[in-house]
């Protein structure tokens, strides 16, 4: 499942961290350890990803110095914060159920937007502090928030805003990561598995977006199933 979560998440340049942690949830991993592994397999996905669409010139520089300006500090003092339990659990069913709706609804399909419109600096920050506390927060890498932004304000073309998007999760997960290093004391074993999983779907799903291949009916699926755990999330 973390393979399948890989394949379609980096596919349109996430890092695939909301699907990781609805995954985990699901298969009954302590929450006390998902935040961890969500930021790691963010970090493999994420470096693959940016690595294949930067090299593909999909990619907007403008448009990430002054996001990731934003996100780098404040996603270390979301990571740096331990939110209790009560507070985590809905936060995070919140975001998958975001996650979720997107790959049902296809957010990402071509827009007819200007894709030339004027890039405001103090807007693009304030975005990124936004998502990158939000990210350190829950564990996620905050491309599910940032890819439809910036294409609805027309600053960057679909494809343009996935490789921006890699890059920005990358800078994200790293800080978040770091904001709560000792974490990572107590991630399982199983990490490596997990991580080799996700490097391959990572290989297939980058080849796939850059390629302009599209896998909706599993997208769809995947969505439900984010979905249901964002709601397990939330109420149990």
């Amino acid at each position: 499942m973390l393979f399948i979560g890989s394949v379609l998440y980096s596919s349109v340049g996430h890092g695939g961290a909301s699907a990781y942690i609805a995954i985990l949830a699901l298969t009954g991993t302590p929450i006390g350890i998902i935040k961890p592994i969500g930021l790691i397999l963010n970090i493999v996905v994420s470096s693959i990803a940016s690595i294949r669409f930067i090299k593909n010139k999909l990619f907007s520089l403008k448009v990430l110095i002054p996001v990731v300006s934003g996100s780098i500090p404040a996603a270390f003092v979301g990571g740096y914060i331990s939110l209790p339990s009560e507070f985590y659990k809905p936060l995070v069913g919140l975001i998958l159920i975001v996650a979720g709706l997107q790959l049902i609804f296809s957010f990402f399909k071509k827009s007819k937007l200007n894709k030339n419109k004027h890039l405001n600096i103090l807007w693009a920050i304030f975005i990124g502090v936004c998502i990158g506390l939000l990210s350190g927060l829950t564990g996620t890498g905050g491309g599910i928030f940032l890819s439809p932004l910036i294409i609805f304000l027309g600053w960057t073309s679909v494809k343009g805003a996935s490789g921006t998007a890699a890059v920005f999760i990358l800078f994200n997960s790293i800080s978040g990561l770091l904001g709560n290093i000792s974490s990572v004391q107590s991630v399982p074993d199983e990490i490596f598995i997990y991580i080799f999983a996700v490097f391959i779907g990572t290989l297939i799903g980058t080849h796939l977006g850059i390629k302009k291949l599209n896998q909706l009916a599993v997208k769809k699926t995947l969505g439900v199933v984010i979905i249901v755990a964002g709601l397990k999330f939330i109420f149990t």
